[in-house]
Formats: structure tokens, C-alpha cells, sequence
């Protein structure tokens, strides 16, 4: 049951679950008993995501005591990037892919989550980068450039709209144990902003198809955030939208979420 939301699978423990799974392999492959790393300088760091896909996903398909898999692929690009990307599966079919790139990160300033800033490892790349993996990479700085125009149905400039919802993260549900705001509380935000602006919230909720997530920075316990949708488009495939999370104090962005989802006919 821990496993499973509303409509199946639950994404938000999909994501947490390959992040560890993500994190485990890098410690794997540094030789190391646990995730605790230090970069050159001694400083302590934390693999930290800066890009993820989830695509092709059937959530919906996962029901009460339905046997499920991940399969692992978790590789070094360069330096201190890695891509992970996994499989779920079921005995009959695969219900999604999820593509997660990170890097290490460590803080500048200790306690502060402002400061988080790359940490210093080198290492040669492989000969070949993933084609999952470059992929991912340009989206990433699409997003982060404001260069982009379209996603899959959702058209920038079309399907433009306005509204913010201000967002306080709570210490306990959307912090990890590193103090950092979890990667997975990303997806929890967007996901309750939206509910809250649905027009029949007794209807049921759409389910999801894909999700592209870039991440540039991080907050604080006590800042407020601001996500703000530049884009949505409900049609009859289903709903998408974009939004766009910044800290609310310093207007810094710290995260692109572009979201596509079919509509549930239970």
C-alpha cells in the first residue's frame, strides 16, 4: 500500500524510491559502505538532481497486491554527472521510464540552502554519452534558458496563461534528512497547485503521461515559494501545463515542471 496513490503507482514514492536507488549506485561505484561523500576540497556534498523524466507512464495500471520491478541503469556522463535511468514493469507491460541526472552539490555557507553550489570532482568522461542522457541535458537547458516554445501538446505562447499560488514548504513533509528541499517535493507542489485549481475538483484527476523537471537551486526552511503557470492546455487528450517555482524573498528560480497527463474515465 505505501506504494500506491489515488490512481495507482504512486509517482511522488517512484521518485523517491529511484533517487535511492540513484544514490545507492553512486556510493556502489565509489566503493563506499553508504552515500557519504566529500568532495576534493573535504567538503561534505550530496548528490543532488538537476534534471528528471518520467515518460510513457501507466501509473493507473498498478493496482492493490499487483507485482511491479525496477530495472537500474545508473552510469557516470562526466566528472561528478551521472545518469540513471529505470524501468517499471509489471508482468504484462511497462508502466514507466524514468530518467534522473545528477551532479554534487555541496553548501557554501553552512545551514544555508542559498549557497548550494557544484562540488569539485573530476574524473574523465566515458567514451559515450547515453542518448537518454544528452537528451535530458538539452532539455534541461531549454528550460533553464527560457528557450523553448513548445512540449509535447503544450504551446508556449498559445496556451499562455497567469497564476501563482504562494507555497510555504513544510520542514517535515518537504525536507530531506540533509536539510535540502527534496527533489520529490517538486512534483508534490505542482501536483496540489494544480488540484487546487481545477474548475470540478469532484471529478476524477487526470493521470500521468510525462513530467520533465529542471532543477537550479534550492531554499530555505521558513522561505516562502511562488510557482507560477505560464502555460496550460486542457483538451480532449488531456490536460499539460508549465510551471515555473521561485523563491518568493529574492525571486531567484529554482525549478521548471512541464507536465502532461490523459484524463481518467473511472
Amino acid at each position: 500500500m505505501p506504494e500506491l496513490a489515488f490512481a495507482g503507482l504512486s509517482e511522488q514514492w517512484l521518485l523517491r524510491t529511484c533517487g535511492q536507488l540513484h544514490w545507492s549506485a553512486l556510493a556502489a561505484q565509489a566503493r563506499l559502505a553508504s552515500p557519504d561523500f566529500y568532495d576534493e576540497a573535504g567538503h561534505k556534498s550530496y548528490a543532488a538532481f538537476t534534471a528528471i523524466r518520467v515518460r510513457e507512464a501507466r501509473f493507473e495500471d498498478v493496482s492493490e497486491n499487483q507485482r511491479f520491478a525496477i530495472e537500474a541503469d545508473v552510469r557516470r556522463i562526466a566528472g561528478a554527472r551521472h545518469f540513471g535511468a529505470f524501468r517499471v514493469f509489471t508482468t504484462e507491460s511497462a508502466i514507466a521510464q524514468v530518467e534522473l541526472l545528477s551532479t554534487f552539490v555541496r553548501r557554501e555557507h553552512a545551514g544555508d540552502n542559498r549557497s548550494v553550489c557544484k562540488a569539485m570532482f573530476t574524473g574523465a568522461p566515458p567514451a559515450a554519452m547515453p542518448a537518454g542522457a544528452q537528451a535530458l541535458i538539452d532539455q534541461s537547458r531549454r528550460l533553464r534558458a527560457n528557450d523553448w516554445t513548445a512540449h509535447g501538446r503544450l504551446e508556449r505562447a498559445t496556451h499562455a496563461v497567469e497564476h501563482k499560488v504562494d507555497y510555504l514548504p513544510c520542514p517535515s513533509l518537504d525536507f530531506n534528512g540533509a536539510h535540502l528541499l527534496y527533489f520529490a517535493s517538486f512534483q508534490s507542489m505542482v501536483e496540489r497547485a494544480e488540484w487546487h485549481w481545477r474548475s470540478a475538483p469532484q471529478s476524477a484527476p487526470p493521470t500521468l503521461v510525462e513530467r520533465d523537471m529542471a532543477f537550479y537551486g534550492n531554499a530555505n526552511v521558513g522561505d516562502r515559494l511562488v510557482l507560477s503557470f505560464g502555460a496550460r492546455h486542457a483538451g480532449h487528450d488531456g490536460l499539460s501545463h508549465w510551471c515555473s517555482i521561485a523563491r518568493a524573498g529574492d525571486g531567484v528560480r529554482i525549478a521548471d515542471v512541464v507536465t502532461h497527463k490523459r484524463w481518467s474515465h473511472e
